[in-house]
């Protein structure tokens, strides 16, 4: 059976200051706007994720319930895993192997410099450096989410907000 990862990152946020901690920081409007295009191509596309697990930290939970929105879907059924917050690629590979089979289609909500290593890591492609508030879909095929490891994966798309809409 075919799985799909879902890679986003999270989109643009505010800067940090000295009264703002690192993981509180919020989705600035640019932020907003980016994650509403993604969420809206998303669904044009048909991309509808069975599962959406997502860093807790706020400009990654926001834009996964913008996308979620977007995609009709209950933002209740949004799974927070602290790990992939700060825990590096290995954070994203153990969220991803612990999924349950009866999901075929996983969107995982992050940060940089680890989503983009990861996506990396388990497709063999070279991305660069994820942008803000960009998809990557990696597919699996006769892969269960417990077996996904290194370059098993194929990138069959990647998206940026500039490339869908203009949002500057």
């Amino acid at each position: 059976m075919k799985k799909t990862l879902i890679l986003v990152r999270h989109a643009t946020a505010e800067d940090q200051t000295l009264l703002t901690k690192d993981f509180d920081r919020k989705l600035n409007s640019k932020g907003l706007a980016e994650a509403a295009v993604m969420g809206e191509w998303m669904r044009e596309m048909d991309i509808k994720p069975d599962i959406f697990v997502t860093s807790p930290a706020s400009r990654a939970y926001e834009t996964a319930v913008i996308t979620a929105g977007k995609l009709g879907v209950d933002v209740g059924s949004l799974v927070s895993n602290a790990d992939i917050y700060d825990g590096g690629p290995e954070a994203y590979l153990a969220a991803v192997n612990t999924v349950p089979e009866t999901y075929s289609k996983l969107a995982l909500f992050g940060h940089n410099p680890d989503i983009t290593y990861f996506a990396e890591y388990i497709s063999g492609a070279s991305i660069g450096s994820m942008k803000k508030g960009s998809v990557a879909i990696i597919e699996f095929e006769n892969f269960k989410w417990e077996e996904i490891s290194a370059k098993t994966g194929n990138l069959a798309l990647y998206k940026t907000p500039k490339q869908v809409r203009d949002v500057d």
